[in-house]
């Protein structure tokens, strides 16, 4: 049975996950990377990201033990590795002007990379969506994660769907703001990150 307590956890797990894929970054990064592209082109390359991102998103959260298992690598020691790299992402969104503009040869497939990793998976992603994976133990609160993760990798490839009608409501100086917002909520995940793996570390 779904109480309110799971509701509440899928909410706050959809919107962490929402924030930690830096829909906004992405969103300036994909536009930038189209340019030149039609509408239709640019919905086609959207669904092959999102497809992309939901494969690699999955194998990460359900995996996310047994790696560190292979490694030897504590849950604590990834937290504060995981923090650190998640504030150098937040304090890039914050400081950035905007996305460079640069010339793709649109034969080539960059759905998988660059656009789905390491744009939107990047290292920081990976590795707070391993630390939520292996937090989560029970298998109610996993497929309730799962969810979580997954709608939040639908709004963000409804976002790049809809990219180019963003655009032109948001107009680029707008994405550029947004992005700087969404810098400083990952910073503050970020820090909660750190201080939960040094407290574990004092115990």
């Amino acid at each position: 049975m779904i109480n309110s307590h799971d509701i509440l956890f899928f909410v706050n797990t959809s919107i962490k996950f929402f924030f930690l894929l830096t829909p906004f970054f992405a969103l300036t990064m994909f536009l930038a990377m189209t340019d030149g592209m039609n509408n239709s082109a640019r919905k086609k390359l959207s669904v092959k990201i999102t497809i992309s991102v939901y494969i690699s998103c999955l194998i990460l959260f359900l995996f996310g033990s047994e790696i560190f298992s292979i490694f030897g690598i504590t849950i604590d020691a990834f937290r504060i590795g995981t923090g650190s790299l998640l504030f150098i992402t937040a304090a890039g969104l914050v400081h950035s002007k905007a996305a460079q503009t640069a010339v793709y040869n649109f034969e080539d497939d960059i759905a998988v990379v660059p656009l789905a990793i390491p744009v939107i998976v990047g290292p920081a992603t990976i590795g707070a969506i391993l630390v939520m994976g292996v937090e989560i133990e029970t298998f109610k609160l996993k497929l309730i994660g799962l969810s979580a993760l997954f709608t939040s990798i639908f709004f963000v490839g409804t976002m790049l769907y809809l990219a180019s009608y963003l655009e032109n409501v948001l107009k680029r100086k707008g994405l550029i703001i947004i992005s700087k917002i969404t810098g400083l909520i990952l910073s503050a995940l970020a820090a909660q990150l750190v201080f939960t793996g040094i407290k574990n570390f004092m115990k």
